[in-house]
């Protein structure tokens, strides 16, 4: 008989004698002897790709027409159930049929069996037929066994017992699942519940149906207050908007005003800064008196001074004719200003304040007593060259001449001060005090002119320049009294016009 291999191992078998020869009888008894399998409906395709191409397969399926080429397969090519792509298969010849010899071993792969089989020798065409039926019939009794089982066959011992061991496995793993199934179903009749645990539970279901209506209608309830808070969220979130942008612009504006009110700010304290300064300049300005910055009269001892120019002279303390005559410059000039400050017009001189070669013009010789006898327009010199020797005192007519005219004119400008500040005063002074202002040293006039408290102001004679000098000092300080009256005058003056 033909050899046949095995569909898991492709191992060559050798099919028993007790197939050989199966009459139709035991044919079915043993087809009929395989478990008929319960068609398993195919398995839907996974993908809807997949399920495009499986309905155009069957589309395609059902109005296919009959085939351009027909392929016609044998008995021998039907015979392993599947066919394997690597064999090919041959007719069997009687040579291939009936080998020469007496016998010849076939090894199967059993468990180390060897199992001879005999040389067939089939004679003739009927003996061929004979045993091709036997072969077509062998291989129709396996497809039925594989298409009745999960088991391809023909199949060798070997993968038979594998297969009988996993068939096993299956066979314990579905023992204990049916166990638990048993398990499972006893303790199931065990809970059977009783006719009050229906009923508690019906109970239950009822109330529960009812609290689940209940919660529906407050779900709906609150579904409704959701959309309502969800429209009014939306008009809050509108009028915020409107908030904010109503922020914005007050804080822009908020933002403009106060850069402006910096600016002013800024600008007002710079005027104040400003004010300040001014106010203090102003406040040091009103207590600066320009004439006593201008005419600085002090003493330096037994000397009068006036800008630091000693007026006087002695013997153990010889001054600089220059120094005099400068000290005698700014006298002049001092009595000038004042006179012109409190109005006051000089009667008979002209005052020519030079520095140091100051000098007095005599103009009217009939309105001063001390010019009678002189030409009118006489000039005196208030300066000396300083070459007469200092002491004798007979060579300085000239120069006393013009110390007495100085003199006439200081009292000329303290009988103004006298008379105007009487005037002030309502023209009488309280009790004890004495009328308006006096000056410090009274200047005598007609026969006893040029004298100033007593002393005579001349340097003609022996010995005068002590008596010179103490006049020369109470001179001095006359014209500080004067200073500081027009002084007073003038602040008067300017508070009036701030007024």
């Amino acid at each position: 008989m033909a050899t046949l291999h095995c569909q898991k191992c492709r191992t060559a078998l050798r099919v028993d004698s007790s197939l050989q020869n199966l009459n139709p009888a035991s044919f079915k008894i043993l087809a009929d002897a395989a478990p008929a399998l319960e068609p398993k409906a195919p398995d839907g395709p996974r993908s809807a790709a997949a399920k495009e191409r499986r309905q155009h397969y069957d589309d395609v399926s059902q109005h296919a027409g009959p085939p351009i080429q027909k392929r016609s397969i044998g008995a021998s090519q039907r015979a392993g159930g599947k066919v394997n792509p690597d064999m090919s298969y041959i007719n069997i010849t009687d040579s291939l049929m009936a080998p020469e010899g007496p016998s010849e071993m076939i090894e199967t792969p059993t468990k180390g069996k060897r199992t001879l089989a005999k040389s067939e020798t089939v004679n003739g065409a009927d003996g061929t037929e004979a045993l091709s039926q036997q072969i077509e019939t062998v291989v129709r009794l396996f497809e039925i066994l594989s298409a009745r089982s999960d088991i391809d066959h023909p199949i060798c011992s070997e993968c038979t017992e594998l297969v009988l061991d996993g068939l096993q496995k299956r066979q314990s793993s579905v023992l204990r699942e049916r166990d638990a199934y048993v398990q499972f179903l006893k303790q199931a009749l065990q809970d059977v519940p009783t006719e009050e645990e229906k009923a508690e539970t019906t109970r239950a279901l009822a109330d529960a149906r009812q609290r689940e209506k209940q919660a529906l209608a407050d779900l709906e309830a609150l579904e409704a207050e959701k959309s309502r808070m969800e429209d009014e969220i939306a008009a809050l979130d509108a009028e915020a908007d409107e908030i904010d942008e109503g922020e914005e612009s007050f804080w822009r504006a908020r933002n403009a005003f106060a850069a402006e009110l910096t600016a002013a700010q800024e600008e007002r304290d710079g005027l104040q800064t400003q004010l300040a300064h001014d106010t203090r300049l102003l406040e040091s300005l009103q207590r600066t008196n320009v004439y006593n910055d201008t005419f600085c009269i002090g003493h330096d001892g037994v000397f009068g001074t006036i800008n630091g120019l000693r007026l006087g002279r002695l013997a153990d303390h010889p001054v600089d004719w220059p120094e005099i005559n400068a000290a005698l410059g700014q006298a002049l000039l001092l009595l000038v200003v004042v006179s012109e400050k409190l109005g006051c017009k000089i009667k008979g001189y002209k005052l020519l304040p030079i520095g140091s070669t100051s000098r007095i013009v005599l103009e009217n010789p009939d309105a001063v007593s001390t010019g009678a006898g002189k030409p009118r327009g006489t000039t005196y010199n208030l300066f000396s060259s300083g070459t007469l020797i200092f002491g004798l005192g007979v060579f300085y007519d000239s120069f006393d001449n013009a110390m007495i005219a100085f003199l006439e004119c200081l009292r000329q400008v303290g009988d103004h001060v006298e008379r105007t500040s009487s005037r002030s005063t309502g023209g009488e002074a309280p009790t004890g005090s004495p009328a308006g202002l006096k000056m410090p040293y009274e200047i005598q006039t007609g026969r006893d002119a040029g004298k100033i408290g007593g002393v005579k102001i001349v340097l003609t004679g022996v010995g005068r320049e002590e008596q010179w000098t103490k006049a020369c000092k109470y001179v001095l300080t006359c014209c500080k009294f004067l200073l500081a009256h027009a002084s007073h005058v003038a602040n008067e003056v300017d508070a009036k016009n701030s007024r």
